[in-house]
């Protein structure tokens, strides 16, 4: 890690100290009018001389380097919109201003008043006339992005990971923009956005483990929520047809490239609308993010000068994706007859594929052993076999029945749930159902806990009071899942997703 040595730290605390004994307060005050940095270098600019003024500005920053020449000072500053040089001559400041620069250390935040030019090498510079101190940084900075090398010390800093690395402080934008195009895309659409508690009483409507906490006042134990689903249905008996919220769930699980304990959501659901609505609503907005990320895209030709089509095709890792629509449709079934070799309800030769798989068929002690349930081995020689071969964007559609308990039936085949998952080179993105609204029938799932599903695999957590809410009539929807992060990671080419989140959880140090 290329930084200043640690002893330097109590330099900068005298430093601090001889920025006090000037009179000046170290942690800054009110500095206003300022302009965003990359709002000041497209402006005209032209070479310093005692005859030509350039545009006079004001701006803040960070100090992120720092030279020294005699009477002449070069610094470089940072805000989140880019970088610029300063130039400061003992005789255009002050003599506590001239002062005050002598004292600056890198991650220093300074305000400055000057003229914008070009030195005679041709850098975009601001003269500097005014010099504010803005606040001191005790702690020393890395040298650039080339102290950012180790990743566990830019996990640990991430707030000086966004100021050195800028892919990091890039991946935060568009995560905003990507966020904000949803919300701007589901509201244009009709829908209320709205927010449902964190603490549930029972950690159902989805397989996970969650984590659990304890309720002093009522002495009653509670679970972080690890998905959004129920309470949203509620809404929709209670009359609100088009609901969605974005909203942090929590599971007590593995840390892997795919997956951080804690992750943003978005949940939504539509009365009157089946999966089908769910694939197209999907779709479009989708195809909104990438537009917004990529530009909303209108592409000139430089040489021809003619508009071409915007593109979605985008990068993700050695791979690229076309997100251009019409995204392919696929059954469950096929891709497993296809990739698999064998039809998904065929249990004979199902049990043979996951025995050629190692792949265990059945489960419990020896003097009690009892068979995996069929649905269950299928899905698992899903995820095996089929998962990794689907680069997409695919919508795959119409899975086991057993394995989707708050889903509704096919009409013709009650085997088969109206459900679908979209797939991008083999990452889960979306997940969406045709909502199961009988009473009756959602009860007995609740209660279903399939052969070889763990505990923590199982949706098969009983709530009364969902069900009292179904009994009082939902009406037949829609609904859709898509983990934000995953879809971010896809849309900024990032390859872990603690990448994408500010502050992914970390093991403490020490």
């Amino acid at each position: 890690m290329a930084e200043e040595p640690q002893d330097l730290a109590e330099v900068r605390s005298e430093k601090l100290r001889q920025i006090e004994a000037l009179g000046l307060d170290p942690w800054g005050h009110r500095f206003d009018n300022t302009r965003p940095i990359g709002s000041i270098r497209p402006l005209p600019a032209e070479s310093f001389t005692d005859a030509a003024t350039g545009p006079k500005v004001r701006c803040a920053g960070r100090v992120v380097r720092y030279r020294t020449g005699g009477k002449l000072l070069f610094l470089e500053i940072w805000d989140q919109t880019g970088r610029i040089q300063l130039m400061l001559r003992i005789n255009k400041l002050t003599e506590t201003e001239w002062k005050v620069a002598q004292l600056l250390d890198l991650g220093d935040l300074i305000g400055v008043d000057g003229e914008f030019g070009k030195t005679k090498t041709g850098e975009l510079t601001i003269q500097v006339e005014k010099l504010t101190f803005l606040a001191k940084s005790l702690e020393p900075h890395p040298k650039d992005v080339f102290g950012m090398g180790d990743m566990e010390y830019r996990l640990r800093h991430s707030y000086l990971d966004m100021i050195y690395t800028p892919d990091t402080l890039r991946r935060a934008h568009q995560r905003v923009k990507i966020i904000s195009t949803i919300r701007r895309h589901l509201d244009g659409l009709g829908y209320m956005e709205v927010e449902t508690p964190v603490l549930h009483a029972i950690a159902g409507c989805a397989a996970a483990r969650p984590f659990e906490t304890h309720h002093n006042a009522l002495d009653i134990p509670l679970y972080l929520r690890i998905a959004l689903e129920l309470p949203l249905k509620r809404l929709l008996v209670g009359g609100i047809e088009k609901v969605y919220e974005l909203g942090r769930v929590f599971r007590n699980e593995g840390i892997s490239p795919r997956h951080n304990p804690e992750f943003t959501m978005l949940e939504l659901y539509q009365a009157y609308g089946d999966y089908h609505t769910m694939m197209d609503l999907t779709e479009g907005l989708i195809v909104a993010c990438v537009d917004a990320v990529v530009d909303s895209g209108e592409r000139h030709n430089e040489s021809k000068k003619d508009l071409i089509e915007p593109t979605r095709v985008i990068p993700f890792g050695d791979k690229t994706v076309n997100f251009a629509p019409p995204f392919q449709r696929a059954k469950y079934g096929d891709l497993f007859q296809e990739h698999v070799g064998c039809d998904m309800a065929d249990e004979v030769a199902v049990r043979a594929a996951a025995r050629a798989e190692d792949i265990a068929v059945e489960v419990g002690p020896e003097s009690n052993r009892v068979p995996v349930a069929h649905d269950v081995l299928v899905q698992e020689l899903f995820e095996d076999l089929v998962e990794e071969k689907l680069a997409g964007p695919v919508f795959v559609y119409d899975y086991p029945a057993s394995l989707c308990p708050l889903t509704k039936r096919k009409r013709d085949n009650p085997k088969i749930a109206e459900r679908f998952e979209l797939y991008v080179h083999g990452m889960e993105l979306a997940n969406a159902y045709t909502e199961l609204n009988d009473p009756v029938t959602q009860e007995q799932t609740f209660r279903q806990q399939l052969a070889g599903l763990s505990d923590e695999d199982s949706m098969a957590k009983m709530d009364a009071d969902f069900v009292r809410a179904l009994r009082h009539g939902m009406p037949p929807a829609g609904g859709l899942g898509i983990g934000i992060d995953r879809l971010i990671m896809l849309l900024t080419n990032t390859q872990t997703i603690r990448d994408v989140i500010l502050f992914p959880l970390l093991r403490p140090q020490g």
